[in-house]
C-alpha cells in the first residue's frame, strides 16, 4: 500500500506531503487545480517516463518519494541487490533540467527501466483514455489473455513460432531469382579471385611497412651505425671507447692485489668492457649485413600499392582482408548449394508450423474455456454497475498462424433486451464504454496481486444512478485493496474513506497548489460544490449530508 507520497517542485506543486489510508482514498477538485500532477509524481516513482518541463519554473530540479508498506518479497528485490525492508518501501527519484534522473529505492540507486520494473508490481494505474482501448479490436485478446490461466502455453507458443519465423527469413534470404544470383556469384568471384592473386600472408602489411621505413632512411641508418662503431672500436685519428676501457681494466687490475677497494671497481670496469665489445661486433655485424638497394624500395611500394588498394575494398589489415576472403568462399558455397539448403529448411519449417500449430490449438481450448469465464464475470460486473440486461461475448475468428496464435478475439455486446451483439464501438456510449472499462479493470485486478489501483477520471461521462453504483464497485473493490480515484463525481467523493482536496491559489505573484485532506463539514463542503459550483447554498449542503450519510449506512450495511 501507499502510505505517503511527497512532491517538491512538480508543476505548480511546490512541496506537498499525501498521507494515504487503506481502502478508498478519492482527490477532488477544480479542474486545473493540480489532481493529474499528483498522477503524474505517482507515475515518476513508478519509473515511467517524465520530461523537464515538468520541473517548477526556477527550480533547481523535481524530487518526488514515496513510502509503501506490506509489500512483499517480490524476486526484483534479489534481482537487484536492494534490500527488502518487510516494514517500509522507499522510492526516491531526482528530476533535473539537463534530463538527468537519480533513482533510488531503500537507498540504492537503480536506473529508472529498473525502477519501472519494480513499479508494475506496486501500482496499477487507470486513466481516463483507457476506455478507448476497448474500441481497438487488436486488444481484445491481450485482455482475454491477461485473464488466462495459460500455464505458459502463450510463452511456449511464442517460442515455437520465432522458430518458424527464424526459419522463413533464412528461406527468403536463399531463395533469390537467377538474375540475382548471377550478379552475386560473379560479384563473389571477381572479389575472391582478386584477393587470391594477391596471395597476402598474415602481418605482411606491417612488416613491409617497417622494411619501407629502413629502406627510406638507409642513409641515416647507415652513417649512424659507422659512427657508433668508430666511437667505441677507434679510427685513426681517435681511440675508441672499447680500447679506452681495456686500458681502464688493465690498469685496475694491476692495483687490486694491493688495494682491496679497487677489486669492485675493477669487476665494475671490466664488465663495461665486455658490454662495448659486445655492442662493437654487434655493430659490425649490423654493418656488414645492410643490403640496400632502389630496387628492393620500388617492388616493395608496388606490393604495399596492392595490399593498400585491397584494403580500400576488403578491410583494414591483411587479417581482416583473409576473413573477408573466407566469408566470400562460404558465401559462394552457399548460393551454389542453397537449392539443396532450402530443401532442408522447407522440411524444418513445416514440421515447425506443426509444432506452432499444435501448441496454438491448445492455447485456443484455453482461451475458449477462459472467455466463458471472462463473459460471466464480466455480466456480473457490469449487472453491479446498473447494466443488469447486458450481454457481454467473446467472439472468436481463426486466422493463420501469427505472433498470438491463430484466435483473433473481438469483444461483442448488447445492451438491451432484444438488440443484436455488436461490436463495442457501435453499441455502447461514453458512459457504458467506462463502466465496461472499470468492470474488465476490477476482474483482470482480481487475478494479480497489485496492492494499489489508481483511477483517474474514469467516471467520464457516467451520471446519476449509474454513478451511484460505479461509486459502490470502487469502495467494494477497495476492500481487497487500496484504490486511489480522481472524481468529479460526488457520488464517488461520498464514497471515499479518506478524502482529498487539491486547490490552486497565488502567492507572492507565484501559482501554488496544495493537498488537503478534508474532515467531514469539509466534505461537505466540496461534495456540494461538486454539485453545484462554487457559491453553495443551504439545499446543496443537504444534499452532500445525505450522501454522506447514504455512504455511512451503504459501507455499514455490508
Amino acid at each position: 500500500m501507499l502510505n505517503v507520497l511527497h512532491i517538491e517542485n512538480i508543476a505548480v506543486i511546490e512541496q506537498a506531503e499525501i498521507c494515504f489510508d487503506r481502502g478508498f482514498n478519492v482527490l477532488t477538485g477544480e479542474t486545473g487545480a493540480g489532481k493529474s500532477i499528483v498522477i503524474d509524481a505517482i507515475s515518476a516513482i513508478l519509473g515511467e517516463r517524465t520530461y523537464r518541463d515538468v520541473i517548477r519554473t526556477g527550480a533547481p530540479r523535481a524530487f518526488v518519494s514515496a513510502v509503501f508498506s506490506g509489500i512483499p518479497e517480490l524476486a526484483w528485490f534479489g534481482e537487484n541487490q536492494v534490500e527488502y525492508d518487510a516494514d517500509e518501501l522507499l522510492i526516491q527519484r531526482e528530476i533535473y533540467p539537463d534530463g538527468k534522473n537519480v533513482c533510488r529505492v531503500n537507498g540504492r540507486p537503480v536506473t529508472v527501466s529498473i525502477l519501472k520494473r519494480l513499479g508494475v508490481q506496486l501500482i496499477s494505474i487507470h486513466g481516463q483514455h483507457d476506455s478507448q482501448q476497448l474500441f481497438d479490436e487488436a486488444s481484445h485478446l491481450a485482455y482475454l489473455d491477461l485473464f488466462a490461466h495459460d500455464g505458459g502455453l502463450l510463452e511456449e507458443y511464442g517460442e515455437k513460432y520465432a522458430r518458424v519465423q527464424e526459419l522463413t527469413k533464412e528461406i527468403q534470404r536463399l531463395s533469390m531469382n537467377e538474375s540475382e544470383k548471377l550478379r552475386l556469384v560473379e560479384t563473389l568471384q571477381y572479389q575472391i579471385d582478386e584477393i587470391e592473386r594477391a596471395a597476402l600472408t598474415p602481418g605482411e602489411d606491417t612488416e613491409l611497412e617497417a622494411r619501407r621505413r629502413v629502406l627510406q632512411n638507409a642513409e641515416k641508418i647507415t652513417d649512424a651505425l659507422q659512427g657508433a662503431f668508430a666511437a667505441l672500436y677507434g679510427d685513426e685519428s681517435t681511440t675508441g671507447a672499447a680500447e679506452l676501457l681495456s686500458g681502464a681494466e688493465q690498469a685496475l687490475a694491476r692495483v687490486e692485489r694491493v688495494d682491496e677497494g679497487a677489486a669492485a671497481l675493477h669487476q665494475r670496469v671490466a664488465d663495461l668492457m665486455y658490454a662495448a665489445q659486445d655492442a662493437a661486433e654487434e655493430l659490425r655485424d649490423r654493418l656488414d649485413g645492410l643490403s640496400y638497394s632502389q630496387e628492393e624500395l620500388e617492388q616493395l611500394e608496388s606490393r604495399l600499392d596492392t595490399i593498400h588498394r585491397l584494403k580500400r575494398k576488403y578491410g583494414g589489415s591483411c587479417e581482416e582482408i583473409l576473413a573477408f576472403l573466407e566469408n566470400a568462399k562460404n558465401q559462394l558455397d552457399e548460393i551454389e548449394f542453397a537449392s539443396d539448403r532450402i530443401e532442408r529448411l522447407e522440411k524444418q519449417r513445416a514440421a515447425a508450423e506443426q509444432e506452432a500449430l499444435s501448441t496454438a490449438k491448445k492455447l485456443r481450448a484455453v482461451r475458449e474455456e477462459t472467455a466463458a469465464m471472462l463473459e460471466a464475470r464480466m455480466q456480473s460486473e457490469l449487472s453491479q454497475l446498473d447494466m443488469p440486461k447486458v450481454r457481454f461475448v467473446c467472439q472468436f475468428d481463426e486466422i493463420v498462424l501469427s505472433p498470438s496464435g491463430i484466435d483473433s478475439v473481438r469483444f461483442l455486446m448488447s445492451a438491451n433486451v432484444g438488440e443484436a451483439l455488436k461490436p463495442l464501438s457501435k453499441v455502447a456510449s461514453g458512459g457504458e464504454l467506462a463502466r465496461i472499462m472499470l468492470a474488465m479493470k476490477n476482474v483482470l485486478a482480481a487475478e494479480d496481486s497489485v496492492g494499489t489501483m489508481i483511477f483517474d477520471e474514469v467516471d467520464a461521462g457516467v451520471s446519476g444512478r449509474a454513478a451511484q453504483k460505479v461509486a459502490n464497485k470502487l469502495w467494494s473493490v477497495a476492500r481487497g485493496r487500496q484504490v486511489l480515484c480522481v472524481t468529479h463525481l460526488p457520488q464517488l467523493a461520498a464514497m471515499a474513506d479518506t478524502h482529498f482536496s487539491v486547490e490552486k491559489g497565488e502567492e507572492n505573484g507565484r501559482t501554488f497548489t496544495r493537498v488537503v485532506e478534508l474532515d467531514r463539514a469539509q466534505r461537505c463542503a466540496e461534495l456540494a460544490r461538486l454539485t453545484g459550483g462554487a457559491a453553495a447554498t443551504e439545499t446543496q449542503l443537504r444534499g452532500a449530508e445525505e450522501l454522506l450519510s447514504a455512504a455511512d449506512a451503504f459501507r455499514s450495511s455490508l
